[in-house]
């Protein structure tokens, strides 16, 4: 369906409250956002984030993060449900992918509109699974923990950059603020070969990312970052191609709770899934 007159919707880019809105219809989609990143998200690119209104209604929006002039990510796509059928979504969708231009586009959507991503160019490269639970585990002891502080930040960037198809600085750099969340590296003879980042969230707290040369490396981070959690639920998003995530995620009583379709349009970008334990945000990445 069509609607009745197309030039009723008005695309802008948001404004932070705008962006609060879209975050508040990402929670009652279920994807349980963070408490906290709305800020950093806008970081990434201040224009990436589009809003649709009928009048002066915010009805739609969808993020359209552009990261140099290689690469975008799409996420946030959301259309209020008493607004739905109405053709908005897909003229959204289309000013979204627009401001894109050719870069490679990424997504993480969810598995049931899969179909009408392919329609649109994206094909799937792998499922991502996010895991959930109340893991009991206390801090672990290893003197190559260390926490994320202004020492190592630039160490900890240069670590991330193979994850990610483009440079990601502001982002990260927002990201690893100590006063909004945790982080810890894993630190071996001056090499970093490991970090992660635990948030608080809608519900309970998620890590993520959570990149690590090893399992060994990995299971030390994860229980760095769940241990702070103390005792609430703590939620794991992994590509479901690493086994040794999925290992992880049970051996600590995560279980599957959510999943999404990975998908790219243009060239999949080659990134170390073997290493990629938990994936950033849903929304970004």
């Amino acid at each position: 369906m069509t609607l009745e007159n197309p030039d009723d919707l008005t695309i802008r880019v948001m404004t932070r409250h705008d962006l609060d809105r879209a975050i508040d219809w990402a929670a009652a989609e279920g994807w349980n956002p963070g408490l906290n990143d709305a800020t950093c998200f806008q970081a990434a690119d201040p224009a990436g984030f589009l809003m649709g209104c009928l009048g002066d209604e915010p009805v739609a929006s969808i993020s359209v993060v552009r990261y140099a002039g290689t690469f975008g990510f799409l996420g946030l796509y959301v259309v209020r449900p008493d607004r739905r059928g109405r053709g908005l979504g897909h003229r959204l969708w289309r000013a979204g992918m627009d401001s894109l231009g050719d870069r490679t586009v990424g997504l993480d959507g969810v598995v049931a509109q899969q179909e009408n991503y392919r329609k649109s160019g994206f094909a799937l490269a792998h499922r991502n699974v996010r895991f959930g639970g109340t893991p009991q585990v206390a801090a672990p002891r290893d003197e190559g923990l260390k926490r994320v502080n202004p020492e190592i930040v630039d160490a900890v960037l240069a670590y991330d950059r193979p994850f990610f198809p483009a440079p990601r600085e502001a982002f990260l750099r927002c990201w690893l603020k100590p006063e909004a969340r945790d982080a810890f590296a894993f630190v071996e003879d001056g090499i970093i070969k490991g970090y992660g980042v635990i948030r608080a969230c809608r519900s309970g707290s998620k890590i993520g990312p959570l990149f690590a040369d090893g399992e060994r490396e990995a299971d030390l981070l994860f229980r760095a970052l769940a241990s702070g959690a103390n005792g609430d639920a703590v939620f794991l998003d992994l590509p479901e191609p690493n086994q040794a995530a999925v290992r992880l995620a049970a051996r600590y009583g995560l279980s599957p709770a959510f999943e999404t379709a990975r998908m790219y349009r243009g060239r999949e970008p080659d990134l170390p899934l073997s290493r990629t334990y938990g994936i950033s945000t849903f929304e970004l990445g």
